[in-house]
């Protein structure tokens, strides 16, 4: 490949996509939502047990903060992260997706209204490439359709959400 002076080569024309911290932390957020569906168990309950699995076993790669910080807010949040996902499904149900996606959109939908200091276009993106390395042929053009319709309600939530946490005047 040759590349222009000053200019990189293209990352995709060269065969490989860099993945950041952040893109690695989220797809272990959705790995462990899907291991926590398909088992049936709590997700704080399965990310606890992998973070001690981590300290005990040096084999076992530590759990990134950011995966911690999803999982927990999915966990912390499902009811309204599902209910928000069902509300924008057309004639659809949410236990109809495949598990792939329901765990792609809940780590979207949650980074939406709740990661300041992710913009909501990288969130929507994120998970469209997860959806792209993870699930159906589909699933990446229906899961932004979806989270288009989310990311117009997301700042209501996020200011209302900010609201109530504001410390108010005739607390003293």
């Amino acid at each position: 490949m040759v590349t222009v002076a000053n200019q990189p080569p293209d990352k995709k024309s060269a065969g490989f996509k860099k993945l950041g911290a952040r893109h690695k932390a989220r797809r272990r957020a959705v790995d462990l939502l899907f291991e926590a569906e398909a088992r049936d168990i709590d997700p704080a309950e399965l990310l606890s047990d992998r973070v001690s699995l981590s300290v005990r076993d040096d084999s076992v790669a530590p759990v990134n903060p950011y995966t911690r910080v999803l999982v927990e807010g999915v966990a912390d949040d499902l009811d309204r992260v599902d209910g928000t996902i069902e509300s924008y499904l057309q004639d659809w149900a949410l236990s109809r997706l495949p598990a792939v996606d329901r765990a792609i959109l809940r780590v979207a939908v949650w980074e939406l209204f709740h990661a300041n200091d992710v913009p909501p276009v990288v969130a929507v993106d994120e998970a469209v490439e997860l959806a792209k390395e993870l699930s159906t042929d589909d699933s990446p053009s229906f899961i932004n359709g979806v989270l288009g319709q989310v990311v117009l309600v997301a700042p209501q939530v996020r200011a209302a959400a900010a609201a109530t946490r504001a410390p108010r005047g005739d607390d003293k």
